[in-house]
């Protein structure tokens, strides 16, 4: 995209997305991959039943509670800021990269918590092995996206970003294939 931009002129907007989750808040719309791989679709199929347990990625991380932390975004505030991110180009600025997150970091275990609260449910979970090349900590520097586009994430409580997800979830237990 630089080369594009100094060869052509071509602007762009790079967003660089931490931990996407959450879900439209009527339930309408969520997130459906396979094979699933992000922690709170698979907590939230413990709590469906379709797994029997969280397997917990290493417990020995230098972080409060051992576990790693990362940092999660509401896929709602994703697309304001591709919104802001159109607007901020068609206003004629120069090219940009931003870090998209809520600056806030919620380890593996606080996540499970939050989502026993968002659901109601006991969520079994085991400790497991670390997997090669996790970090301990992950958390996006955002203020830039804040400052230049205006970026207001409306969802900065991960209980509230986890249930928007459950009520997707508990309603498409089996994704789009539901309906």
């Amino acid at each position: 995209m630089h080369w594009s931009d100094l060869a052509y002129g071509i602007k762009f907007v790079a967003l660089r997305y931490f931990n996407v989750a959450g879900a439209k808040a009527d339930g309408s719309i969520g997130e459906d991959h396979g094979p699933e791989t992000h922690l709170v679709p698979i907590v939230l199929q413990v709590a469906n039943g379709q797994r029997d347990t969280l397997k917990i990625f290493g417990t020995d991380y230098d972080t409060p509670d051992g576990t790693n932390v990362r940092d999660y975004v509401h896929v709602v505030d994703l697309a304001d800021a591709h919104i802001l991110a159109l607007k901020y180009l068609a206003e004629g600025n120069e090219s940009n990269a931003f870090n998209l997150g809520s600056a806030t970091g919620f380890s593996n275990r606080q996540i499970l918590e939050a989502a026993r609260k968002a659901t109601g449910k006991e969520i079994p979970a085991e400790d497991a092995p670390r997997r090669p090349g996790d970090p301990d900590t992950l958390v996006a520097d955002s203020s830039k996206a804040r400052d230049i586009l205006g970026w207001k994430p409306q969802y900065d409580d991960i209980e509230k970003i986890i249930a928007t997800a459950w009520k997707w979830h508990s309603t498409h237990p089996n994704g789009y294939n539901d309906k």
